[in-house]
């Protein structure tokens, strides 16, 4: 059986094992993809020699980042990006080899281009880690403005949460790419003036799990379209199979 997975912490509120097991059983393919709940990416090499037999993890928070120096390759876009959230696991001269690939920015483009109109060309990015780096990506590659909001901005293109109010008037479009709002802490939620907000603003949250969070809520209430990650998430997991050459068994 072959064996796909997940490695970060928490792993808690991923669907990714539910969605790809039912996938696997469906399709009638021999395959499981499990949990590896990982604090310190050293681990990495331990669980290679545990599961031989797997073929392919995902990466979330905090590993996409610091994953990079423990891979044999990285696709173009991921090194642009600087962030790996897929890895293909193959193997040369007896042992694994690994390659490492962005899909969140598939994820995030085809969720992006269903959720706004035309004529959006200036975008915040709330948050400053992995998938922060993919939605900066996707968005520069659209030709738009972008800022990151950080609570201790450094360097060029980054503000403070303090200063959102002032850009607001031209930057309508807003991405939650922090972890703020996650089940089980559904009641946090990124500090932006909301009542500032208006229906020429569209909150798209990287969050899925609650459907509806913290952030959105106070957005729909200043009368801004909201999005959440779901359509994202599905987006990068089929292009995970695609990577991962998982196919469905032929009639």
């Amino acid at each position: 059986m072959d064996i796909y997975g997940i490695i970060g912490c928490p792993l808690g509120h991923s669907c990714s094992p539910r969605y790809f097991n039912e996938y696997f059983q469906n399709a009638g393919i021999d395959a499981m993809y499990l949990r590896f709940e990982m604090k310190d990416i050293r681990e990495l090499e331990k669980l290679l020699h545990e599961y031989p037999q797997l073929k392919g993890f995902n990466v979330t928070i905090p590993h996409k980042q610091n994953i990079l120096p423990f891979l044999n390759e990285v696709s173009d876009e991921a090194r642009t990006v600087g962030a790996v959230n897929c890895v293909k696991i193959g193997y040369r001269n007896g042992r694994p080899f690994l390659s490492g690939y962005n899909t969140d920015t598939h994820g995030f483009r085809k969720a992006l281009m269903n959720f706004i109109p035309s004529g959006i060309c200036q975008a915040l990015i709330l948050g400053n880690g992995g998938a922060a780096k993919a939605v900066r990506y996707v968005l520069q590659s659209l030709s738009m403005e972008v800022l990151t909001v950080s609570r201790t901005p450094r360097n060029p293109g980054e503000i403070s949460y303090a200063d959102i109010s002032t850009y607001l008037p031209e930057f309508r479009l807003i991405v939650n790419t922090t972890p703020l709002g996650t089940w089980p802490k559904t009641e946090s939620y990124p500090d932006i003036p909301y009542k500032s907000l208006t229906p020429e603003h569209y909150l798209f949250d990287l969050v899925y799990n609650p459907a509806v969070t913290t952030f959105m809520q106070k957005g729909r209430e200043s009368g801004a379209h909201t999005c959440n990650g779901l359509a994202m998430w599905l987006g990068q997991a089929e292009k995970n199979r695609e990577i991962w050459h998982i196919d469905e068994t032929p009639e």
